[in-house]
Parts: C-alpha cells; sequence; structure tokens
C-alpha cells in the first residue's frame, strides 16, 4: 500500500545538488489500472498500481513493483500509450523525518515540477505539516497524476 500526498513547490532548493538524485523515463501500458515501466538510472522496473482511495489531500494505491531487464524493459518501451516521461528526482530528507522526492520534468514537460510525500499510515499523512517551501497540495488533481501527463500534449497539459 502507497500513502502519498503530492504539492506543488514555491520555490525550489537552491542546493539540489546536494541531494541524491535519480533519471528517471517512464511510460504507461494501461492507465485503469495503472501498469507501468520505469529506468531510474540503471534499474528498470514494471509497476501495477489500483487506486485504493483518493481523496482531496491524499491518495492511496495498491502498489506491485517487479524487477526487469534492461532487454525487457526496452521492448516494453515500443508498447506504451501515449508520451515517455522523463524527470530528474531528487531524494530530500525533510526537517520532520519524511522524504520528500522532487521531480523536475524535461522535454516535453520542461517546467513541471512537484514533490511528493509518502507516509507509513493515513494518520502520518493527515499530521503531516509541509515545509513553507511547499506549495498546494493536488493530491487529488489528475492533472498532476504522471499517467496523466504522459497523455497529454504539452499545451493540454494542465486545462
Amino acid at each position: 500500500m502507497e500513502i502519498e500526498k503530492k504539492f506543488l513547490v514555491k520555490t525550489l532548493p537552491s542546493d539540489l545538488d546536494k541531494y541524491e538524485k535519480k533519471c528517471i523515463e517512464q511510460g504507461y501500458l494501461c492507465l485503469d489500472p495503472v501498469v507501468r515501466i520505469r529506468k531510474s538510472n540503471s534499474q528498470y522496473i514494471l509497476t501495477y498500481k489500483s487506486i485504493a482511495d483518493s481523496l482531496a489531500d491524499v491518495r492511496i494505491n495498491n502498489e506491485i513493483e517487479a524487477s526487469l531487464t534492461k532487454e525487457g524493459y526496452e521492448h516494453l518501451r515500443k508498447k506504451i500509450d501515449g508520451y515517455i516521461i522523463e524527470k530528474t528526482r531528487y531524494i530530500i530528507p525533510l526537517p520532520d523525518g519524511h522524504i520528500g522526492e522532487l521531480d523536475i520534468f524535461g522535454k516535453r514537460l520542461e517546467g513541471l515540477y512537484f514533490i511528493e510525500v509518502e507516509f507509513k499510515d493515513e494518520e502520518d499523512a493527515a499530521n503531516f505539516v509541509p515545509p513553507e517551501w511547499f506549495g498546494a497540495n493536488v493530491s487529488g488533481d489528475k492533472r498532476y497524476a504522471n499517467s496523466y501527463l504522459s497523455q497529454c500534449d504539452s499545451n493540454d497539459m494542465l486545462n
């Protein structure tokens, strides 16, 4: 089970180079349920996600991940629906002990960025106080779901 919140970002941290980063490329084979392939640095992953609950301020998903070979990833990459998403993910420890995953999108989605935080349970999510540099909570807004973004032309993405 994955319990997470997604936020816009008011101001990007100025010291991003000090954080671990992942260069991510991902595509979607199916949107309902979500079946995603991802290359994260040198790892290849197949993910199945189904929505367990979607509230205005938190998303709860059932999620299963399995490793892929590079060859398996490349084979499935040819079969995706929509566009490949490219982004750099920065892993940012937050002052309260949570971890923020800041995604800065490239290519077709350049200029878009947001941060996700995962929680151990719903109470943890409900008690979370975002840092000052976080913007609006967009967890319930489908326009910020990567699966949605993979289907949009860049000029339609947030309409």
